[in-house]
């Protein structure tokens, strides 16, 4: 993705802001994007929610090397995806739309959750939903009208069938093999003391890291991989695709014609997960198409961005989910 603009072309702003930092594009309506850069850095988030101030000392530096590098001299929209938008976003929607005036020349803003952004990158502006799982784990749905989301909650209260979900089954399963109690899988077992040491040893290296969803959802592929010998592993996956379709099912359109698709990494475990997981979408929602996910979080700001642009943004507008402020400077 390498380009340059026209001379005077003005352009649009993409940035997806996540738990790894901050990837952002510069593009021009009718081309797409011409240029990416990143930060390794994530945003930070404190009393307020989510810091302004600490996402634009990362951002205008990229932004105006990508304005050398393609030749876009002026942005005159901008979409930010951010990750916990929807609960953390008071601070960036009071103050980022100003500060993207002030120091980019923006005047045409959308603040949005990330659940829309990757609903935008994997189906687009059509109706349907979207199942979004990596560590954690969110469904987001449309008919155009209205957004609808089901879990999300994180680890401790939610986030069922998700990564982190997946790999605090498979441990349980192991420390119950561990114990003699039944519903153990030794397999799981073998597999959780290779990764994290002896069993005993596990709760006091878990329970003390601020990462333990991440810990726990890095024995999902374990589970996985154990699934097509052991009993216990597959009833896991499938129990994982049952939690994943209850959300499907709670923001779907529940008639016309819906596409759902899904995202994020760990459907990279492949079909000990996939397949369950169609089987039940089948039976609950036989009216709703598999389509495959388009494009990821990224692809979704650059569509929103060019339609905002073009003032053809189709996806419904919402504060928490979708938030377009009036034009700064009318």
């Amino acid at each position: 993705m390498t380009g340059r603009a026209e001379t005077g072309a003005s352009g649009f702003l993409a940035v997806d802001s996540g738990g790894s930092g901050l990837r952002v594009v510069v593009g021009v309506p009718g081309r797409g994007p011409l240029a990416q850069r990143a930060s390794g850095e994530p945003v930070r988030t404190g009393a307020r929610g989510i810091d302004p101030g600490h996402l634009m000392e990362q951002l205008v530096p990229l932004v105006r090397a990508l304005s050398a590098e393609t030749g876009v001299a002026r942005l005159e929209t901008a979409v930010v995806g951010a990750a916990g938008f929807a609960t953390l976003g008071d601070a960036l929607r009071a103050e980022l739309p100003g500060a993207l005036a002030r120091e980019l020349g923006v005047r045409t803003v959308a603040l949005v959750a990330d659940a829309v952004t990757a609903y935008a990158g994997a189906l687009g502006p059509r109706p349907g939903a979207v199942i979004a799982a990596g560590t954690g784990l969110i469904a987001i749905g449309t008919d155009l009208a209205q957004w609808r989301r089901a879990d999300g909650w994180g680890h401790l209260l939610g986030d069922c069938g998700s990564g982190a979900w997946i790999g605090r089954a498979g441990l349980e399963a192991a420390l119950r093999a561990h114990d003699g109690r039944d519903g153990g899988s030794a397999a799981l077992l073998a597999r959780a003391e290779a990764m994290f040491g002896p069993m005993p040893e596990l709760p006091g290296r878990l329970y003390p890291r601020s990462d333990r969803a991440a810990v726990l959802a890095s024995f999902a592929p374990q589970v996985a991989a154990c699934a097509s010998d052991d009993a216990v592993a597959a009833g896991v996956l499938r129990a994982a695709a049952r939690h994943m379709t209850d959300s499907a099912a709670a923001v779907c359109p529940p008639t016309g014609e819906a596409r759902i698709a899904f995202t994020g990494g760990l459907f990279k475990l492949g079909d000990p997960l996939v397949v369950p997981l169609e089987q039940e979408l089948a039976t609950r929602l036989p009216h709703v198409r598999r389509v495959p996910a388009e494009g990821d979080p990224l692809h979704g700001c650059e569509r929103l961005a060019a339609d905002l642009a073009r003032g053809v943004l189709a996806l419904p507008a919402d504060e928490k989910m979708l938030y377009v402020p009036p034009p700064q400077g009318d």
